[in-house]
């Protein structure tokens, strides 16, 4: 596995097992003690943080070794709620710390949410913290208003909806941009796209490690979902070839600038 050091000094794999509706505890000990696996991103609104928890303690790799990310949501608006729900997510998980918590979306109240998971870092309980879903405008006001710099910027990114204005922001301001969805839940015939495939046909790859590949060439983080076992093989198989500049090109010719799941920029 690669890692990317965040801006806080630690450092979180490349690839990670994002859980959003597998409740497979089974298929989760597989990730990480066969396939290799070392991130693993669930939040409190996908309701499988117990089951997690139980993957974890039945899996054989040390707790130290594996990235935990959850994100507080809509129920846990304010700074009160949010800091009773990383209490929460603590008993839930069975962890002593959780290596990330993020705002699952930019809530009208993010800002008192966001001072809850700064005093968790100060308390020890949560090692990095962060956003997801922000748009450029929303980011920048967080930034402008908290002691601590997200070090994790989740949204929607995939060779359709690229979001590479957001990253450059992102990434001046020291917070690296992760993909959910990065294989565009298999919209647009993604697994079948005559550009993906050619491309892949050379390094004997599908379209869906093609597209993963270049969001890594991206320096992004990207937490493709598979209760497949061989396509989580494949989604984590992707560290022995690079993407040509004529590649690339190719790929970015996918370009929609425009959200599949109703997010905006």
């Amino acid at each position: 596995m690669k890692y990317i050091t965040l801006n806080n000094g630690i450092k979180i794999p490349r690839i990670g097992l994002g859980i959003y509706a597998l409740n497979d505890e089974d298929i989760i000990v597989k990730a990480i003690d066969d396939i290799g696996y070392r991130l693993i991103d669930t939040a409190r609104m996908y309701g499988n943080e117990k089951i997690l928890g139980r993957a974890i303690k039945r899996c054989s790799v040390d707790r130290k070794d594996l990235f935990i990310t959850t994100k507080v949501y809509g129920p846990d608006r304010g700074y009160i709620k949010t800091k009773e729900a990383i209490k929460d997510s603590l008993n839930n998980l069975g962890l002593d710390y959780i290596d990330l918590i993020l705002i699952h979306e930019p809530y009208r109240e993010y800002k008192e949410m966001y001072k809850a998971l700064e005093k968790s870092v100060k308390e020890g309980i949560v090692k990095s913290i962060g956003v997801s879903n922000f748009n450029k405008k929303q980011y920048l006001d967080l930034i402008r208003n908290c002691e601590i710099i997200p070090t994790i910027n989740q949204v929607e990114a995939h060779v359709f909806y690229s979001r590479k204005e957001l990253q450059k922001v992102l990434e001046e301001n020291g917070t690296v941009m992760e993909a959910w969805s990065p294989l565009a839940a298999g919209k647009n015939n993604i697994f079948s796209n005559k550009i993906l495939q050619e491309i892949g046909d050379k390094y004997n790859k599908t379209p869906a490690q093609i597209a993963l590949k270049y969001l890594l060439s991206r320096n992004m983080v990207i937490i493709p979902k598979s209760g497949n076992l061989d396509r989580l093989k494949q989604n984590i198989n992707l560290f022995n070839f690079e993407l040509s500049n004529d590649d690339i090109r190719k790929i970015e010719a996918l370009e929609k600038k425009k959200s599949l799941f109703g997010w905006y920029d």
